[in-house]
């Protein structure tokens, strides 16, 4: 509803607050039986609402615009039942709209949290971490940057839709990854995944979408396992595998397979998604695959080379031909600085050291990754290893 409240009013605070005087209007005028197209009407009403509202404004004091949007407004009929390809399309419209390019990674996020998933500022500000008031400033501004850039609230052209949509799951992937990277917060999680749902039916079949839904889907089968009854992360190879959600891990492998069978060159996210399937197939840490993962991993390289892929694919050459060629990859990644303040990167590194034998290198790697983590699940699995390596050679 306020997606298509958006393309009615032109305007982002307008349609909100159009769509919260028609809910309160329906509060007292619905009663125990709500009308037979209860979106349609709530749009109709909102819409009724604004033009009100920019009346009073231009009749009380002069206001640049209101005029003009006033006339756009009732030059165009809102909606007159539940059509349901109507309402995709204009969320379709504001998905690619508070994901366009023109807008920072952060305020991306930020506008499709609250205006796409529905949360409200005070959610989206405990996400990054800030204040309500910091947040609302942030949200102010993305609408504004919309406004004076001219971004147009419309879905791309054929031309640019693969570029744009690869922006769209971006953002939905940095939403994801920001619960997944050891916070607990499985709301923001879920919403990533609902996100990623409805792009999936609003645009069927496009691989890019279905690898992004399938990795999103195999990533969080595993939270069960994730945390300990002591709040630390558990590796990977440490899960209890019987946790694990096959559900979810089904839904995703069907979604996998076609993202892969799709013509053309995979996308980064289904080659992710084909390493996670690989992990959700294998019955122990011991029976995965690693050598089919790690040239997984090399192709990834090769379409979306990052710093973290490479990180990535240094765990994976670990397990798979062992701590020693790994841990040179790691060094030469950690001498380009590009991973300086990710704590994975040492801690990696101590994971290997200490299967190396090197104990008094691994601490200190390990102290370097305490540093750098942010959240606590994290803090207390790097503060056990520290725990056990300090045992180990007081016992030695």
């Amino acid at each position: 509803m306020l997606a298509t409240l958006i393309r009615l009013t032109g305007s982002f605070d307008l349609a909100e607050e159009g769509l919260q005087d028609a809910c309160a209007a329906a509060a007292v005028a619905w009663g125990a039986r709500p009308p037979t197209h209860p979106r349609a009407w709530l749009i109709r009403v909102a819409r009724n609402k604004v033009i009100d509202q920019l009346r009073r404004r231009t009749a009380f004091r002069a206001h640049h615009g209101a005029l003009r949007v006033l006339a756009e407004i009732e030059s165009q009929a809102g909606p007159d039942n539940d059509d349901e390809g109507l309402f995709g399309d204009d969320l379709l419209r504001l998905i690619f709209t508070c994901c366009h390019p023109g807008l920072g990674v952060e305020a991306r996020v930020a506008l499709t949290l609250r205006t796409v998933c529905g949360l409200t500022t005070a959610a989206v500000a405990a996400a990054f971490l800030v204040s309500e008031e910091t947040m609302a400033q942030r949200l102010v501004r993305a609408k504004a940057k919309i406004r004076s850039a001219g971004i147009p609230y419309r879905t791309p052209d054929r031309e640019l839709l693969s570029e744009r949509v690869e922006g769209v799951l971006s953002v939905i992937y940095l939403i994801f990854t920001e619960a997944y990277a050891g916070d607990p917060r499985q709301s923001l999680a879920e919403e990533a995944i609902g996100l990623a749902r409805r792009l999936n039916t609003l645009m069927p079949g496009l691989a890019p979408v279905e690898g992004l839904l399938a990795l999103l889907l195999l990533q969080e089968s595993r939270r069960s396992a994730r945390i300990d009854i002591e709040g630390a992360a558990v590796l990977l190879e440490d899960q209890d595998r019987r946790l694990w959600d096959r559900a979810r891990i089904a839904e995703g492998l069907a979604l996998v397979d076609r993202a892969l069978a799709a013509p053309g060159s995979p996308s980064s996210f289904a080659v992710q998604a084909a390493i996670a399937a690989l992990h959700a197939s294998a019955p122990s840490v011991q029976d995965t695959d690693w050598a089919q993962i790690v040239g997984l991993y090399g192709v990834l390289m090769r379409i979306h080379p990052s710093p973290v892929v490479a990180l990535n694919l240094a765990a994976a050459v670990s397990m798979a031909f062992g701590p020693g060629p790994a841990l040179a990859l790691v060094d030469a990644i950690a001498a380009q600085g590009a991973l300086a303040d990710y704590h994975l990167l040492p801690a990696a590194r101590a994971h290997m050291l200490r299967r190396l034998g090197r104990r008094t290198e691994a601490l200190d790697a390990y102290r370097a990754a305490l540093a750098l983590a942010r959240f606590d699940p994290d803090r207390r699995l790097i503060e056990r290893e520290i725990g056990r390596l300090r045992s180990a050679r007081t016992n030695l």
